[in-house]
């Protein structure tokens, strides 16, 4: 099926937002490369703030969405909860690594629109990730640790390969738009989990959801 002239559009100004920076890009840049009129891109999202807004939101409905599937399954014990969430969200930011790399990007910049994120959907998964960790805290199933800082390296964990997909690439020779990475990489945050998280005094090793 052919795509519309909507979404050839997006693809067109994601793909120029990595390679030029957002800044770097004009309304013009972006009807030339997805050989649209500007107007069509008026229409569409009025303006370039309109498409950022539109990719952040975009990007994190979808993101919110894959953690709330997750979450569902806390009444399973929270290593188990905090596998699927893994394993929801590295398949989500596999199957859009474009995306996922220029919003990732754009977060780390103080803007009007950052701060908005961050009220609303970013406050929304430190709330369902508090919930795992303090679960798993609770029930002993988890080592008692910083609830905030174990949540910096699970985010880092995550978000490194698609916020680096240069480095990865090129210095590594690994390469996070193969599926074979995703599958790979999911299993070894499973792997810290069950060594860093899981509190061995009371569990033996998680199973882990079934893979991608």
């Amino acid at each position: 099926m052919s795509k519309n002239t909507k979404d050839i559009i997006l693809e067109s100004a994601i793909s120029l937002f990595n390679t030029q920076g957002f800044s770097g890009t004009s309304i013009r840049d972006i009807a030339g490369k997805a050989r649209v009129n500007v107007a069509h891109i008026s229409y569409y999202f009025k303006n370039k703030r309109g498409l950022l807004e539109y990719c952040f939101t975009d990007f994190f409905e979808g993101y919110i969405k894959e953690i709330e599937n997750g979450f569902a399954s806390l009444n399973k014990g929270a290593a188990y909860c905090l596998k699927q969430v893994t394993k929801n969200i590295i398949q989500y930011l596999y199957k859009n690594t474009q995306l996922t790399r220029f919003v990732l990007r754009e977060i780390s910049i103080d803007s009007q629109i950052v701060r908005e994120v961050m009220a609303t959907y970013l406050m929304k998964e430190k709330y369902f990730l508090n919930r795992i960790f303090e679960e798993g805290m609770r029930t002993r199933e988890l080592k008692i640790f910083s609830i905030d800082y174990s949540i910096i390296q699970f985010k880092g964990l995550l978000y490194m390969p698609f916020l680096n997909t240069d480095y990865l690439s090129e210095v590594l020779y690994i390469f996070p738009h193969e599926s074979y990475f995703a599958e790979k990489y999911m299993k070894e945050i499973y792997a810290w989990i069950d060594g860093v998280l899981l509190n061995k005094e009371e569990n033996k090793e998680v199973l882990s959801p079934v893979a991608l």
